[in-house]
């Protein structure tokens, strides 16, 4: 069975769209390993933190849970600091080289996924 163009430029996609998210989990879990306890040391007086922060204790899953719930605190901090879940202080004293790299991971996961929404739609569509 041979492929055509069409199948060739969505296979390369797909192959590229899969490899971006997996890069992308492998550099959150590094950030979960290397850098947590500097975030969670930064965000001591974040309720939201505090009661998730047992969770780095059991295992990747947990840690990527964490690093979840601050990419989310650092990407919409309103959110946070209007429930109470947030302190102001601690979100002005986190480290802009983290809060810029867990910025710039959220978005690329975003965007790899709309990527991969696209991709599923080109399939129902029935373009490919």
């Amino acid at each position: 069975m041979s492929l055509g163009t069409a199948d060739k430029i969505f296979l390369g996609v797909t192959l590229v769209d899969f490899a971006g998210i997996f890069v992308c989990y492998g550099f959150g879990l590094r950030l979960a390993y290397t850098k947590m306890d500097l975030m969670l040391a930064h965000l001591s007086n974040c309720p939201a933190i505090k009661i998730r922060a047992f969770l780095i204790n059991t295992g990747p899953w947990g840690r990527m849970h964490v690093l979840a719930v601050i990419t989310g605190l650092m990407v919409t901090p309103k959110i946070f600091l209007r429930d109470g879940g947030a302190s102001a202080e601690d979100l002005n004293n986190f480290p802009d080289d983290i809060k810029r790299k867990l910025t710039m991971l959220f978005w690329a996961n975003g965007g790899l996924l709309l990527v991969m929404l696209g991709l599923f739609l080109v399939i129902k569509v029935g373009l490919v």
